[in-house]
């Protein structure tokens, strides 16, 4: 959605709300689509004083996969945005905190995609205690337990034999 600010621009206090959906079900996330549902955002931008402010939220649910159990998982993503809108920057150092305007116009797709985007966990799981799956037999630790015989550290492969041999008798 692009939303044209020419009415407040000029206007110290001026307000412009708005409120849209988006379709962000094409992202690739390794092979993933997680946001197949749609994302709805709602905010305002404020003229403070001749500087343009965009307070939005954009809130969607994601559909994901526990990065160590594998389960599927659901998960709502609210995310929270709050920055700057200029015609110009008047230093690249502040590029990251200012979101430019094309003419008297904000691409609110670019700038709610992009906040989504960042916001989104680097490792997802099903819970914070979640134990994963066993590499060697692929049990779900958080279900059963390892059906794996543990290995023997081979400086001692000599004394567990023994023992296994003493076992037996």
């Amino acid at each position: 959605m692009r939303l044209n600010l020419k009415d407040i621009i000029n206007v110290p206090g001026a307000v412009e709300p708005f409120e849209f959906q988006m379709d962000l079900s094409d992202l690739d996330f390794n092979g993933a689509h997680p946001i197949d549902q749609p994302v709805f955002v709602s905010g305002r931008v404020r003229n403070m004083a001749g500087a343009l402010v965009l307070e939005a939220e954009a809130k969607t649910e994601l559909h994901l996969t526990c990065d160590r159990c594998t389960k599927p998982i659901t998960k709502e993503q609210v995310v929270p945005i709050e920055t700057l809108l200029a015609e110009e920057l008047a230093d690249e150092a502040s590029e990251d905190e200012i979101v430019l305007l094309d003419g008297d116009v904000v691409d609110l797709d670019e700038v709610m995609t992009t906040a989504l985007i960042f916001a989104m966990d680097q490792k997802n799981l099903c819970s914070e205690d979640c134990k994963g799956i066993c590499a060697g037999c692929g049990v779900d630790l958080n279900v059963g337990e390892c059906r794996c015989k543990p290995e023997v550290d081979p400086r001692l492969a000599a004394l567990a034999q023994l023992l296994e041999d003493k076992e037996s008798e």
